[in-house]
């Protein structure tokens, strides 16, 4: 039998008369453990309302991305970017992107166009988010065009009219003309297919064209393009695998890296900001409560030492018994670690079962039409380990504080 752990439980649930003391702990007891409750629950709302906003750009965004470190081209001459077509479990797709100013019956904006190849038009997670019209680069001998949702609307266009876009682009050959400005553009027309959501910032005011039209439009050869997207062959099935994703990514990054003129982007890396300002704001949330913990705790440290007041007697005689100063102090700073401890799973545990409460019932729902009807909760282990972590490291601190100064008090 472990004597300190003994002699805490006792004082724990001694029946004397010492009730303020009682109160005390049992307050705290509770206070950390709604503390901890709220951690749990606020923790995994926000794993909820995270995994659905990476949800929402993973589904628009491809799996991998290719990009110059330096400069604004790549040259698919590269060898290892020519080795990389020939690979079964990717489909390659380079890209050209430019800034273009667009005028479509006398409505003007300014727009990126996205030239790709017609391969792009058979991932089936992007041809899911065409609203509108068909999800075509081409029509017979001539080229076509899909506008992002909210260009769409800012033209008013509708794929089922005739009317072509006028796009414009500054010529890289030409020098500028003050004199007859439009000399110095390069212009393209092209009509409309369809129409497409993407939910990503900067893919709005997006025209998906032909790659050979977008490479004419800037003045580009055939093997000049400014990214190379990689989108993983198998759909969904192959998409689940985290484990496949990785393993795919060290292999490019071993390849296509290694000269250093190239660099790969992951999902994650290529929405970076979205993503730290996730983990930021999730930290930030969990510092706040945190800190409402440590205050709640400082009644431990009340409770605590009321409770070595009281006890002088039996310190006393746990002294004459030959007890040491070490093991007394382990008895209190045990019987503070204990009421934290405690809290802190019950407060784990109901939180957790609030949290499976609304999984399975969706007992809270989410005002207006959102994405889901129900605040989405996910449950993170890591989460759970370190609320635990922290609170009972904080429980330590609390209890040994008081502790230490048992002998002191022992003296008069």
């Amino acid at each position: 039998m472990h004597l300190p752990s003994f002699i805490a439980r006792r004082y724990l649930f001694s029946k004397e008369n010492h009730n303020v003391i009682n109160i005390i702990s049992a307050i705290s007891s509770i206070a950390i453990g709604i503390g901890c409750m709220a951690l749990v629950v606020i923790l995994s709302v926000y794993n909820g309302f995270d995994n659905i906003v990476a949800t929402m750009y993973e589904s628009s965004s491809p799996d991998f991305v290719i990009e110059p470190s330096s400069g604004k081209v790549i040259s698919l001459n590269n060898s290892r970017l020519q080795q990389l077509q020939t690979d079964s479990t990717l489909l390659f797709c380079p890209v050209v992107e430019e800034s273009v100013y667009v005028v479509y019956d006398k409505v003007q904006s300014i727009a990126k166009i996205k030239g790709v190849p017609h391969s792009f038009t058979t991932i089936e997670k992007i041809k899911a988010k065409v609203t509108q019209g068909n999800f075509e680069l081409r029509f017979g001998d001539f080229n076509r065009a899909i506008v992002e949702e909210s260009l769409a609307a800012t033209l008013m266009l509708k794929p089922q009219f005739a009317t072509a876009l006028e796009l414009y682009l500054p010529s890289r050959s030409s020098d500028i003309s003050l004199v007859m400005p439009m000399e110095s553009l390069n212009n393209e027309d092209i009509r409309p297919s369809g129409v497409i959501s993407l939910q990503q910032p900067e893919q709005q005011n997006l025209i998906i064209v032909p790659i050979e039209f977008a490479q004419n439009l800037a003045e580009y050869d055939s093997t000049t393009v400014s990214k190379i997207e990689l989108y993983l062959k198998g759909g969904a099935d192959v998409k689940a695998s985290k484990a496949t994703l990785k393993k795919v990514e060290r292999r490019l990054r071993k390849t296509i890296e290694a000269e250093g003129t190239l660099r790969v982007k992951n999902i994650a890396q290529q929405n970076e900001t979205i993503y730290k300002m996730m983990r930021a704001e999730k930290f930030a949330v969990y510092m706040i409560l945190l800190f409402i913990v440590i205050i709640i705790s400082v009644n431990i440290y009340a409770s605590l030492s009321l409770l070595i007041i009281d006890k002088q007697t039996d310190i006393k005689s746990y002294k004459a018994m030959g007890a040491s100063h070490s093991t007394i102090r382990k008895c209190f700073a045990l019987q503070g670690f204990f009421i934290c401890l405690w809290g802190a799973v019950a407060g784990v545990a109901l939180g957790l079962l609030l949290c499976w409460i609304q999984i399975q019932f969706g007992v809270i729902k989410l005002p207006g039409n959102f994405i889901t009807p129900y605040y989405p909760v996910v449950i993170k282990i890591t989460d759970i380990a370190a609320i635990l972590l922290s609170v009972a490291a904080i429980g330590v601190i609390m209890s040994i504080l008081p502790a230490t100064k048992i002998r002191t008090n022992s003296s008069h």
